[in-house]
């Protein structure tokens, strides 16, 4: 690839960037997800307890504490102050969401390049193993893999990537095969490059706008399964705090103590959100140009 190629190429990333502000929705949901990034990086500060310190049991929003300071958004059933859970548990969703889902595009990739651009018997493997991974409920390969290793976080990242890589692979490989004909990659066969240079200097940077579409609506995808795990107790061993691990220990008091199970229900869906106006306003950007 060509310096000149490389300059046009950073310049127009950066355009993308800075288009963000053009489109409504994707300027609101990057601030949503900001928010929550603020939050987890600052949780700290933020948390005026610690996430498993025991005080006073279920007192309601706004209720005062023992030292004179302030349950914000209440307490749960031990007396653990829930505005600190909530804060330190964006730490667990925005890192073990982030880390799944980037594992998970770095083998989808490389399976989804291969295939499309090797094709043959490399691509007829690929697709079958793909085929058969995708032919269980995601669902219910998430709780195999997390019984059958234990609820973990590293076991949570390498079910998440089990499970979602196949999907990645298809969508990688769909664009391999239009990008792999252009003139560009022909040029680049031309000069000698190896097949790998192709792939990921020339075919991947020009397949990268729907694949970052993707990758916001799958890491709200993968935001929820964290939740989803958590609430059927798959998620992080207690007493660590797990949104969904939240919401499950809540569900039993919600009649007389809501706030226990309101609160994180309403972070994971406002993080989710954002990751979706994001998504939809980035494909509004791609599509004006």
């Amino acid at each position: 690839m060509s310096e000149n190629g490389l300059t046009d190429r950073a310049l127009r990333v950066f355009r993308h960037i800075g288009s963000l502000g053009e489109s409504r929705i994707a300027a609101a949901g990057a601030v949503i997800i900001l928010f929550w990034a603020l939050v987890a990086i600052f949780a700290g500060e933020i948390a005026a307890y610690g996430p498993n310190a025991q005080l006073v049991p279920f007192q309601p929003p706004g209720a005062s504490a023992p030292d004179g300071g302030t349950f914000w958004l209440g307490t749960d059933h031990l007396g653990r102050d829930i505005l600190s859970r909530i804060a330190f548990g964006s730490r667990t969703v925005l890192i073990y969401a982030t880390s799944a889902t980037a594992a998970a595009y770095a083998v989808g990739i490389v399976m989804g390049l291969a295939a499309g651009y090797m094709r043959g018997w490399i691509d007829d493997v690929l697709s079958r193993v793909a085929d058969l991974i995708l032919s269980f409920p995601v669902l219910v390969l998430y709780v195999v893999i997390i019984t059958t290793f234990g609820p973990s976080g590293l076991n949570i990242v390498l079910a998440v990537v089990f499970a979602s890589a196949p999907g990645i692979m298809r969508i990688v490989r769909s664009l391999t095969l239009d990008l792999s004909s252009r003139d560009y990659v022909a040029a680049a066969e031309t000069r000698g490059e190896s097949a790998w240079y192709v792939m990921f200097a020339e075919i991947l940077p020009n397949a990268r706008g729907p694949l970052i579409v993707d990758a916001c609506l799958r890491l709200g995808y993968t935001t929820i399964t964290i939740g989803v795990l958590g609430f059927f107790g798959l998620g992080l061993p207690p007493p660590d705090p797990d949104w969904g691990g939240m919401i499950s220990a809540g569900r039993a008091m919600a009649t007389f103590a809501p706030h226990m199970t309101v609160f994180p229900a309403l972070a994971i869906s406002s993080l989710v959100l954002g990751l979706n106006m994001l998504a939809d306003g980035l494909r509004e950007i791609s599509m004006k140009d």
